[in-house]
């Protein structure tokens, strides 16, 4: 049997790190943080309007009507939250990016 990688050495450039080291990751790993703002920034409007139609049409179908109106409430719920998840991602990268530039300085 292979044995699990052993953790890796803590960094200690004088940056400050949220959390220890604990894999085998190199020092200079990073997302990439341009690939998820046009991402995010593709997915907030895109969700937006998807939970706007799904809630428009559940409130103008019938409870007889195919789809039902609980499915097209459930899935503009389910916009609706990934809507919030793109929002909140494009918030913490514009404040990583601001993180970055202040140590730039």
């Amino acid at each position: 049997m292979s044995q699990p990688p052993q953790p890796g050495p803590h960094r200690n450039d004088g940056r400050r790190s949220r959390r220890p080291r604990s894999g085998t990751e190199p020092l200079t790993a990073r997302s990439d943080i341009w690939l998820r703002t046009l991402l995010s920034s593709i997915g907030v409007p895109f969700f937006a309007a998807a939970t706007a139609l799904f809630a428009w049409w559940a409130a103008s179908s019938g409870s007889h009507s195919s789809p039902s109106d609980r499915v097209l409430m459930v899935l503009a719920a389910v916009c609706g939250a990934l809507t919030l998840g793109a929002a909140i991602d494009l918030l913490v990268l514009r404040r990583r990016r601001a993180q970055e530039r202040e140590q730039r300085r």
